[in-house]
């Protein structure tokens, strides 16, 4: 980047003389901050009065100059000489708007004069290079070319040189080819004569300097790049590009260059002598030292420790040591508390001793980690009557009424465990009668609950109300490892008391009292204390064996419960929440963070037959390079632990992830509490913050608060803020925008510019709001945000503009331009409108599927079993795109439908079934001509194979359709199937 100079400007008074006015003896020259370092500006004019720095159109403060007056000894006219500090903070201020500069101005009694602008950047060096050297192997005598394009910087990168080391100037790499010297096409060679420009790189042989004066057979170009003429057996080497500046020094990854002539240890001849090829020997790294000590005595700090690749150190042009050379982790000290009395507790009754007392405890807090314990009386013991205290004795009617107190509490407590026991047993009775139930059937057939014991007398027949039906777990919640299984059974509610001859319906959704009902009961367990009290961040329903669907409105959170996956005969009532952080103890260790909302579904332990699916969004940019992403789960002891590292999965594992853009998809057999929390492996890994500003719909005093919000890019993290605006009537008055925060440890700073000053005036003290690194990135924080407050001058100033940055030092940033009417201008207020997620949180059965079931369990049988011309399941995960699962999809009874449900998971309620249709379809398939209709062909060899391993189906409607020359024809743009038209299921092909 060049510098801008202006020249000297000189202003001379009317009548005054040219040659008294001032000359500037020393000028601002441009410079650059290296690191946080303040930089020197020095003016000197003679003659001269006065001297000012003006840096970007404004004064510097007369306070920050440093000035020095003398007298010129030769022509004895007053000198003066200035000097200012800039620092990296006033460069930063103009971020982005304009460069910094400053200039002197000179007065003296003829005029002034101003001094041409000095420019001041903040200097930097990227760390990774443009274009790096390749490793090659080339022949005795051919030419070789080792690019190297130096990374981004100011200034740019540069070492100094010998003179004269590059070379004559030519473009024609002919015209510098010695015999035998091939250089490759496309390469270009320049040279810098005499006197041309210093080197912006130098190369590294063998970590030796390479100096084209020393050898003639090497040169490097003004594209840096470094050739060879003619390749020697001492040309095998390890090369190594290196780049500087003022500011650091990068170097490259080592290209190793070999050289042969013949075999490995064969006799090679070159130039009429006669050697051996030397085998290459590879660097290895030595052991890590020790741990640094931690750098904070207290609180979080950082330490780290180092290798070095000698171990050995690489010979004869063998590869240098892969990896970093330097590990970097937190570390956290333990601060002393000292302890703290609490407050005295009320004054005891007046004893006989005519005293009464009160007493404190040390917890308030109680001393830990070393500090020191509280100091003073825990007691307090005073004279209550001032020695008026008269003794008296009890008479004969008071122990009489204390004896009469005692007999009723035994009373009461003998009448209590007289019921208990009678409940006790009545319980087991009707306990013991109660069997699996066949219930809710695909066509929601009576069904028959028989009893368990031959001798039961009686036999009930009844339609279940599911909206109040649940399923209660005898003993934990949470299996032991050594105690037996949990055992679940159905609770005393309708199916067990009298019921009318009317039918029974399933709703899907319950009022919100049954839902603070529900959650009252579930906190009554201990590994339910956590849940929240609310209900709108939680959803649950009773489901059985034809699944469902639960979701949290406005979150990104769902929980699919497939077909079959909860045992035919058993009915749960399932639940699905939203914890806040704050509620949750999740611990992070180093560098990770917490990508996800932390999600709980339950109640654990229960036994599912197929995996469910849980949905929920998260903030991070997967890259298998930046960063290290586990799934975390709770366990009943209220530990987390790490059961699935993403891209290391097993097929045989409990758990499995599909990870998208936004979202992830979690499938599991156990239910419980999940979190996706991503570990950094370098400065390159990057979290999506959105961008939100909010400010008062109504201004009814002087000042005006614009908030700007910095969240997870979620769609819960989302929904808290607008709730919370919404309560502090507040309105959103720009579009949201995202912003990729880097693990750099940089913080990120926010700043509001541009304000009239005849209309607003800002309440800001500093230059930028800044909020720390940490509070960002551990994730744990919800509601993070900066205040900009603003005062009118005149009441009845409504229009603002103006602009607001948010940037990470070092990374991205966003602007935002504001200019609106506080009092009535609301375009953005509908770009938060919610959306509602498919209505109502709980569906249950067929209603909860985009996929008709009859036309699910056609694919299913049609694509499960394996064929020869490869149209099977495997098909089908290719045309969606999910062919990097197939061996977690294999490793499935029915693959089909774990794909299916997938899809379910990632496209209800909008998914387009014309897309599945024509990715299900086979080779042969007919499509029918009416809009999306699809039809399931007979598939030749591959349907017979299928029919011949399932055998036939019952007599059904599904197996009169299943004789037509087509299997079935339904048309896809249809809604969910009616219930009261899907068949008996028992008789159909399993998943």
């Amino acid at each position: 980047m060049g510098a801008q100079q202006s020249a000297t400007v000189a202003s001379p008074v009317p009548g005054g003389s040219p040659d008294l006015l001032p000359h500037f003896l020393v000028e601002p020259e441009d410079v650059y901050i290296v690191k946080n370092k303040p930089v020197l500006l020095v003016c000197k004019a003679v003659p001269a009065t006065q001297i000012f720095f003006k840096c970007n159109g404004e004064w510097v403060r007369q306070v920050d100059h440093v000035i020095e007056r003398s007298t010129d000894g030769s022509s004895g006219l007053p000198t003066m000489e200035v000097r200012i500090n800039v620092s990296r903070q006033q460069v930063e201020k103009v971020f982005g708007l304009e460069e910094y500069w400053c200039q002197c101005v000179a007065w003296s009694s003829s005029g002034t004069t101003k001094s041409q602008k000095a420019y001041i950047r903040i200097a930097y060096l990227r760390k990774n290079f443009e274009q790096e050297p390749l490793a090659k192997e080339v022949s005795l005598e051919q030419g070789i070319v080792l690019p190297c394009r130096p990374p981004e910087g100011i200034p740019p990168a540069e070492v100094s040189g010998a003179a004269g080391s590059q070379g004559p100037q030519t473009s024609d790499p002919s015209e510098i080819q010695a015999p035998g010297c091939h250089l490759p096409s496309g390469h270009s060679v320049a040279w810098s004569g005499q006197h041309g420009f210093s080197p912006q790189v130098e190369w590294l042989r063998n970590e030796d300097l390479v100096d084209p004066s020393l050898d003639p057979n090497v040169y490097i170009t003004r594209e840096h790049s470094l050739v060879v003429r003619q390749a020697r057996l001492a040309d095998t080497a390890n090369y190594t590009c290196v780049a500087k500046n003022i500011v650091a020094r990068r170097r490259s990854a080592s290209a190793a260059v070999v050289v042969y002539g013949g075999s490995w240890g064969s006799p090679v001849t070159g130039r009429g002598t006669e050697s051996f090829s030397i085998r290459p020997v590879n660097g290895g790294w030595s052991t890590w030292t020790e741990w640094s000590v931690c750098s904070a005595s207290c609180g979080r700090g950082w330490q780290k420790r180092s290798r070095s690749c000698t171990n050995p150190a690489p010979l004869n042009g063998g590869a240098f040591c892969e990896g970093q050379n330097v590990q970097k982790t937190a570390c956290a000290t333990l601060c002393p508390v000292d302890g703290s009395w609490s407050p005295w507790s009320k004054w005891s009754a007046c004893g006989l001793d005519c005293t009464h007392w009160r007493s404190r405890e040390c917890s308030d807090p109680a001393p830990r980690n070393g500090g020191e314990e509280c100091r003073g009386a825990d007691l307090d013991t005073r004279n209550c009557t001032s020695d008026l205290c008269l003794h008296t004795a009890s008479g004969p009617e008071d122990v009489a009424l204390y004896i009469g107190l005692v007999a009723v509490a035994v009373c009461l407590i003998l009448l209590l465990l007289v019921l208990v026991l009678v409940y006790c047993r009545k319980k087991e009775g009707l306990d013991s009668d109660v069997a699996d139930s066949s219930i809710l059937t695909s066509g929601f057939q009576p069904v028959s609950i028989k009893p368990n014991k031959a001798d039961s007398p009686h036999l009930l027949t009844i339609q279940p109300d599911l909206s109040t039906t649940t399923t209660t777990y005898q003993g934990s919640l949470c299996p032991r490892q050594d105690g037996p299984s949990p055992k679940y059974q159905l609770s005393n509610g309708h199916l067990l008391s009298p019921l009318g001859g009317g039918r029974h319906t399933l709703h899907h959704s319950s009022p919100t009292s049954e839902a603070e009902d529900f959650v009252s009961r579930l906190s009554t367990q201990n590994y339910f204390r956590s849940l929240p009290r609310g209900t709108s961040n939680m959803a649950y329903g009773t489901f059985n064996f034809l699944g469902g669907r639960l979701m949290i409105p406005n979150t990104g959170i769902s929980l699919l419960i497939p077909p079959d996956a909860i045992p035919r005969g058993k009915i749960y009532e399932i639940y699905l929440t939203l914890h806040k952080p704050e509620d949750v103890r999740l611990p992070l260790a180093g560098c990770q963070t917490l990508l996800s909302p932390i999600v709980s579904c339950g109640p654990p332990g229960v036994l599912l037959t197929r995996p469910v699916i849980l949905a929920m969004d998260h903030c991070g940019e997967p890259s298998p390079d930046s960063w290290s992403l586990h799934l975390k789960k709770q366990s009943c002891e209220g530990s987390w632990e790490d059961v699935l590292h993403l891209g290391e999965e097993s097929p045989s594992n409990l758990y499995y992830c599909q990870l998208e853009a936004g979202a992830c998809y979690v499938f599991t057999e156990q239910l419980g509490r999940f979190a996706l929390v991503g570990e950094a492996l370098s400065v390159a890994a990057t979290k999506r913050l959105k961008l939100l500003l909010f400010a008062p719909v109504a201004c009814t005093s002087l000042e005006y608060n614009i908030r700007v919000y910095c969240l997870h890019d979620t769609h819960d993290a989302l929904k808290e803020v607008v709730q919370l605006e919404k309560q502090l009537g507040g309105q959103l008055i720009q579009e949201p925008r995202v912003l990729h925060f880097k693990d750099s440890y940089h913080n990120l700073r926010l700043s509001i510019h541009d304000v009239p000053s005849s209309l607003w005036k800002s309440k800001l003290l500093v230059s930028y709001q800044e909020i720390p690194f940490y509070h960002i990135w551990n994730g744990t924080q919800q509601y993070l945000h900066c205040t900009f407050t603003l005062e009118r001058v005149n009441p009845s100033t409504s229009d603002l503009a103006c602009k607001v940055w948010v940037w990470q030092v070092e990374g991205d940033g966003q602007s935002f331009s504001i200019n609106f009417n506080i009092t009535k201008d609301t375009r953005f207020a509908e770009l938060l409108a919610l959306e509602s997620e498919g209505g109502v949180p709980a569906l249950v059965g067929p209603s909860a599927f985009k996929i008709p079931f009859l036309i699910r369990q056609k694919i299913i049988t049609s694509l499960d079993p394996p064929c020869s011309r490869g149209a099977d399941w495997r098909t089908l995960a290719q045309k969606l795109h999910l062919d990097s699962h197939l061996s977690f999809f294999a490793s499935k009874p029915s693959p089909t439908a774990m794909i299916l449900n997938l899809w379910e998971a990632r496209h209800f309620p909008n998914g387009n079934l014309g897309q599945l249709a024509a990715a299900c379809q086979r080779p042969n398939a007919e499509t029918s001509q009416a809009g999306n209709a699809y039809t399931l062909t007979s598939f030749g060899t591959c349907q017979g194979q299928a029919k011949a391993r399932q055998g036939p189906y019952p007599h059904t409607r599904g197996e009169l359709l299943g004789q037509a020359p087509s299997w079935l024809k339904l048309s896809l743009n249809a809604g969910p199937s009616d219930p009261a038209q899907i068949p008996s299921l028992h008789g159909l092909p399993g998943q």
